[in-house]
């Protein structure tokens, strides 16, 4: 009898979204039901998926934005996830007790239970991505959900660029890696920086999937959003894609459009790759101590 599980669908949506958030919801909830409508097994939507990219300023009023896990976002989609019979990665702005906010992924199962929520672990503080003043690090560690038929780790956004969070999730036995994103470009910066910034951002998460030996997808979102009219805004970029455990693009989104992209995740492939490019039987767990510390001068 064969070890290695069936193959199964992955589902990432990448669209627009408003200030509206039960319009936002909706929007979700639309996304969810055509994914599960396209035999997906697992749909993973992107970072803060029911509310604007609200770190562009700092403005506490925007903490009402937040909601609690479970919540009625969590509610909404564990009840679709039940009828469809669809896994849902679902990235939340959660509230987790008055002055205590994160930036966080429930993830919710094919018979709608919560199997447990990721918090992101890497902050950024970076002009109008201000999330340090809004978001509490993540203090559950890194996670895999087994949502059968898929085991998933979730990462979120700023995760993306850490072999460090990547290796830890794929260890614990992680078939695909999910980033959930909201990144663009400071419009004023994109013809000097666009091509290689968005460049970096692709390369790094094929990385990601090379060295561990896993799938990944990764969820941005789209549209040019600001917070007040005098603004330039943050222009999200899309391009939303899956590449499979050698790096190879299985399916990749517009710049501009909504969109929904499926790949099939083959824990086969998985087992094909490992064996003939065995990086995790190679490692050298004895010698990687200093990577604990900061910086080594």
């Amino acid at each position: 009898m064969s070890f290695i599980s069936s193959p199964y669908t992955l589902a990432a949506a990448q669209m627009a979204l408003t200030n509206n958030i039960d319009d936002n919801r909706n929007k979700v909830l639309d996304a969810i039901a055509e994914a599960a409508g396209n035999n997906a097994d697992v749909v993973c939507l992107q970072e803060l998926c029911t509310t604007p990219y609200l770190c562009q300023v700092e403005d506490p009023k925007l903490f009402d934005l937040a909601e609690l896990i479970p919540g009625p976002t969590t509610g909404a989609v564990a009840k679709l996830a039940k009828d469809k019979n669809i896994a849902v990665v679902v990235p939340l702005f959660e509230r987790r007790a008055p002055g205590l906010y994160h930036n966080s992924i429930a993830m919710i199962a094919r018979d709608g239970a919560l199997m447990g929520v990721y918090r992101k672990m890497h902050i950024p503080d970076d002009p109008g991505f201000y999330e340090k003043y809004y978001f509490t690090p993540g203090d559950l560690g890194f996670r895999m959900f087994d949502a059968a038929p898929g085991k998933i780790g979730t990462l979120i956004c700023w995760d993306q660029w850490y072999p460090e969070a990547a290796r830890l999730t794929a260890l614990q036995g992680a078939e695909t890696l999910v980033y959930p994103t909201a990144i663009g470009w400071h419009p004023a910066e994109k013809d000097k920086f666009g091509v290689q910034q968005h460049d970096a951002w692709r390369t790094i998460q094929r990385s990601h999937a090379i060295a561990n030996g896993v799938f990944v997808a990764a969820v941005n979102r789209i549209g040019l959003e600001k917070p007040h009219a005098q603004s330039l805004g943050i222009e999200f970029w899309g391009q939303s894609f899956i590449c499979d455990p050698f790096g190879v693009i299985l399916a990749e989104a517009s710049s501009d459009q909504d969109e929904i992209l499926y790949a099939e995740i083959d824990p086969g492939r998985i087992e094909e790759v490992r064996r003939n490019w065995p990086f995790l039987r190679d490692r050298r767990i004895d010698a990687y101590s200093a990577v604990t510390q900061r910086y080594s001068s």
